[in-house]
């Protein structure tokens, strides 16, 4: 039943992610309404299927590729209505669900199998520290979409050519805004995660550090936020430095989720 749901959350995201390019190329306000119902609805199916698979699992469906995925596309969705509700920033939208609906794309072309839940993973610690992991990584995601937005925006500036596009853009100080913020919620929690991975690896296997390849790049993610956070708060980083960080940082993000994963071999690859 849960890939049901999800497989309609889907079609919801598709749908979302056509109104939002539609309105991002045209300023119709009704495909601004469209794209964020639609995303919503997709939102409360995702919901549900989530909790159908932990009811059928047993266990918080984050232990496999597919879930993975489908849990951070549910998070990223789930930031970005929050970030719309705050910053009334619609156009937003034309940039999160794209990346949202390719992650729901990655997981529905993987194997949706459950299987049984390996040794290592049957503790408690895994729902804390994938749900920091998650959180930190899913709110990074809106910085890199507050990024390249920046860029985007900072580009139609300065060469003059301010018009209907730019006009439906946030403002530089809005977006350099939602880039900071995403940093300041977004670091701490990427450190809770990584802390408690430490504790659970204590726990499961007798260290707290082995140099596993996705300790070593969560390790090289955390570096290059905690930089940019320190040029933030003390070199008075602003604006085209700070998105263009936010960008590269989502890149160790991303490898560090996927990369890692699919690339190497290690302890946190076993599940696949």
């Amino acid at each position: 039943m849960n890939v049901l749901f999800f497989q309609v959350a889907l079609v919801l995201y598709l749908g979302g992610t056509i109104a939002y390019l539609v309105y991002l190329l045209s300023s119709h306000e009704r495909a601004a309404w469209a794209g964020r119902f639609l995303l919503g609805l997709g939102f409360i199916s995702h919901c549900i299927t989530l909790v159908l698979r932990y009811i059928e699992a047993g266990h918080t469906p984050v232990v496999n590729l597919h879930e993975s995925l489908s849990f951070f596309a549910w998070m990223v969705v789930g930031f970005f209505l929050l970030l719309r509700y705050r910053y009334k920033v619609e156009i937003v939208g034309a940039f999160v669900s794209p990346l949202a609906l390719l992650l729901v794309i990655g997981a529905a072309a993987l194997p949706k199998k459950i299987l049984p839940l390996p040794p290592a993973l049957g503790s408690w610690w895994l729902p804390i520290h994938v749900t920091f992991a998650f959180l930190g990584d899913a709110i990074f995601a809106l910085a890199f979409c507050a990024g390249l937005i920046y860029l985007i925006q900072e580009r139609l500036v300065k060469s003059k050519r301010v018009g209907a596009l730019s006009g439906r853009l946030p403002s530089l100080e809005v977006l350099d805004e939602i880039n900071y913020r995403a940093l300041t919620i977004g670091f701490p929690l990427l450190t809770i995660g990584i802390v408690t991975g430490a504790v659970w690896a204590e726990y499961a296997w007798g260290s707290y550090w082995s140099w596993d390849p996705k300790e070593t790049w969560s390790l090289i993610t955390w570096l290059l936020y905690a930089a940019l956070l320190h040029q933030r708060l003390m070199a008075g980083w602003r604006g085209k430095k700070a998105a263009i960080m936010a960008i590269v940082g989502f890149g160790a993000v991303l490898f560090t989720f996927l990369g890692v994963n699919l690339l190497m071999e290690g302890l946190h690859t076993y599940a696949e």
